[in-house]
């Protein structure tokens, strides 16, 4: 079966990146294509009912909205872990007056999503991941990685548990709405690597990436499967209740959209509170991604949480009102100045293979 391109990941800088004017309607418009893009034959048309206005509007505007690079793309968010992938987030100790160097090396492999150079001595930031029969695996991947990139010293940060990951900005509340929990203490997230088949696979391979702005924006990857678009939904639909597909939504860029601002809030918190804890610092509206994660001689944080605001001072206000309201006041805050990558993963498109064997001595 054919497969699209696959578009090219970028090292991304702040340039183009100051924040765009946006009216009421369209503040309303991406927090419903952030959170309630519907497995739909006309997907659109269900966001225009939401917001009251016409399906061509809702077309016309996400174009612009994506045009003027504050929507990055609509896309399937598919879950890493559940197709068997292994991932963690990793701190790396690089060149301070050369981290694009280190950067470029890291960015290199495709299953790195997400590169931040971040104010700590361990400076840059990076998730990645490797597929289930990686002959590298992750530890080899991270070998190589650390080696060309020169990192002197990496830390690894896997995920113990998982309470919230949804990046989700909040486009029409202010900071009171993004310093209040929403909601009761959540559990942790469960994700269990489930079976899946060729179709899943085939139905990865096509829709994944940007969807077209069109009325009908499941039809082109159902036409390549090969199968009815009702059987195509039916289908995605299923993939969501095994875990395997999270949601589909309009991924923004932050600093377009007007939140210039994201601090890495790591927490010491006793171990006996730290399921109690993670659980309440989830439900934040301001809180996008909230883990546990290992601690070490010299890095006392057991829960990391990731706050967007519009500014640096907003980001503050809804750490400190986490602070407030759990009791907890030992944290660290890491703010990230240089963006270097940030992608949705491409499942079964073969890079990963093509990545190991250029740098694999096997």
């Amino acid at each position: 079966m054919a497969t699209r391109p696959v578009a090219k990941a970028k090292t991304r800088s702040r340039k183009g990146g100051s924040a765009v004017p946006l009216d009421d309607l369209d503040r309303t418009l991406l927090n419903l294509m952030q959170g309630s893009f519907p497995i739909a034959p006309k997907p659109f048309a269900a966001v225009a009912d939401a917001a009251g206005i016409p399906e061509s509007e809702v077309l016309t505007r996400v174009e612009h909205l994506i045009k003027e690079r504050i929507i990055r793309q609509v896309t399937p968010i598919f879950d890493t872990r559940a197709l068997g992938f292994s991932s963690m987030l990793v701190a790396a100790k690089v060149d301070p007056e050369n981290p694009h160097r280190a950067a470029k090396v890291i960015n290199s492999h495709p299953g790195v999503t997400h590169n931040y150079l971040r104010d700590h001595e361990f400076n840059m930031w990076f998730t990645i991941a490797t597929t289930p029969d990686s002959k590298l695996g992750l530890q080899g991947t991270l070998d190589v990685l650390s080696a060309e990139a020169g990192a002197e010293s990496i830390r690894q940060l896997p995920t113990l548990n998982l309470f919230k990951i949804r990046m989700d900005l909040e486009m029409q509340g202010g900071t009171e709405a993004l310093a209040t929990p929403q909601a009761e203490a959540v559990k942790p997230i469960a994700v269990n690597v489930v079976e899946f088949d060729d179709l899943d696979v085939a139905v990865i391979r096509a829709l994944q990436g940007d969807m077209p702005i069109v009325s009908e924006p499941y039809a082109p990857a159902a036409a390549e499967v090969g199968i009815s678009q009702a059987d195509f939904l039916t289908h995605l639909e299923g993939m969501k209740e095994r875990g395997i597909l999270r949601r589909v939504a309009a991924i923004l860029f932050h600093r377009r959209a007007g939140f210039s601002a994201n601090g890495m809030g790591v927490w010491k918190v006793p171990e006996d509170k730290i399921l109690e804890i993670g659980g309440r610092m989830a439900s934040y509206r301001g809180i996008s991604h909230c883990y546990e994660r290992p601690t070490y001689a010299d890095w006392p944080y057991a829960l990391f949480t990731m706050a967007h605001g519009r500014s640096k001072e907003e980001c503050d206000a809804i750490l400190e009102a986490i602070a407030e309201d759990t009791g907890i006041q030992e944290r660290s805050v890491l703010y990230s100045s240089t963006e270097f990558k940030k992608i949705r993963m491409q499942y079964f498109t073969g890079e990963f293979e093509q990545w190991e064997s250029e740098h694999s001595n096997g």
